[in-house]
């Protein structure tokens, strides 16, 4: 028996027979022939169905899904390639897919039209943003830069491309140690947007760095008493924390890693059945589901980046099905913004 989208129509060729789009059986507003299935449609279909119509589609447009590692767990099943910020930029380079479907925040799928501008990059929410990447902008960068006698820039990938374009090399919070390391010694390196991911480059690579006073409303709320707390409650456990956290949150911990040197530690350490995950909680769950034999316990049940919970299946299938979200990022930035990410990918 047909079901769900199977028993609302049927899947027809488009007037120039290449690909298949899914439609109602309804009439369209001018009451002629079979519509698109709406968002509303969409959001009343179970995930089981959702990933379906999801995974047919793929097939039908040659689409390609990107995910953060924050993702819903729902949506980072949809993934041909998960992981954290430098991971899916080294993706999104190498694929030759037509259209990359980027379930993240704005400034990720951002990156992604960068270093594969010939592709279509959509985001499920354009409206899925950083508040971290919107406390620098390019006007008061190019102030700071005068102000300090003309530094180098490093800039965290969590920032817009307009930034970008502003700065002489990327860094995420995988590479940041060994980006700031291999800059000049003979200038200064001014550090943008994430005080305490500078704070940290600069601690481990032993460089000086000018931090600019921003941080990532998740990480930085996690506290000592999260730790203490945490500590009491799974007293075993080992705790790993990410760069983005304060300083004396990473001064307690037993590792600090990006998310996917989080998962990379997990996985490895087979010595280490309990870790206490100090990062936003989409990981959490990722590596919860994952090793099903292990004690995986949050840092902060707090820790949630409701700007990442925006993606849904709902409004992955609707983007999919019309490309509706394209990135687009203007010429006269995007030029300077792919050199500054392509000198962080040439450091490996």
């Amino acid at each position: 028996m047909e079901t769900g989208l199977e028993a609302r129509g049927a899947w027809h060729q488009s007037r120039t027979g290449s690909r298949g789009v899914p439609f109602t059986a309804g009439k369209d507003d001018n009451g002629k022939g079979l519509r698109p299935v709406t968002i509303e449609e969409y959001l009343k279909l179970p995930g089981e169905e959702l990933h379906r119509s999801i995974d047919r589609m793929k097939k039908e447009r040659g689409a390609v899904f990107l995910v953060h590692n924050y993702q819903r767990l729902e949506v980072q099943r949809l993934a041909d390639h998960i992981g954290d910020s430098l991971a899916l930029a080294q993706a999104a380079a190498r694929t030759r897919s037509r259209l990359i479907v980027f379930c993240g925040v704005h400034f990720m799928a951002e990156t992604a039209k960068l270093l594969n501008p010939d592709g279509k990059v959509i985001m499920p929410d354009t409206g899925a943003g950083c508040p971290m990447a919107d406390m620098v902008t390019p006007e008061s960068l190019r102030t700071a830069k005068r102000g300090y006698g003309d530094p180098m820039v490093a800039a965290y990938v969590n920032t817009s491309a307009a930034v970008k374009a502003e700065s002489d090399i990327c860094c995420t919070s995988s590479n940041a140690v060994r980006v700031v390391g291999s800059l000049p010694r003979d200038r200064g390196i001014l550090f943008v947007p994430d005080r305490n991911l500078g704070s940290y480059a600069a601690r481990m690579s032993g460089r000086d760095l000018i931090l600019w006073p921003g941080h990532c409303f998740v990480h930085d709320r996690i506290t000592v008493d999260d730790v203490q707390k945490a500590r009491e409650e799974h007293p075993r456990a080992r705790l790993i924390v990410h760069p983005e956290c304060r300083p004396e949150v990473a001064a307690q911990a037993d590792e600090v890693a990006s998310t996917s040197g989080m998962v990379k530690a997990v996985q490895e350490r087979n010595g280490v059945d309990e870790w206490i995950i100090g990062t936003e909680t989409g990981l959490v769950e990722q590596l919860a589901a994952a090793h099903p034999g292990k004690g995986i316990h949050p840092l902060a049940e707090s820790a949630v980046c409701r700007n990442m919970k925006l993606t849904t299946l709902a409004k992955a299938a609707w983007a999919l099905e019309h490309e509706a979200g394209e990135i687009i990022v203007p010429q006269a930035v995007a030029g300077r913004a792919r050199l500054a990410l392509e000198r962080m990918l040439a450091l490996g």
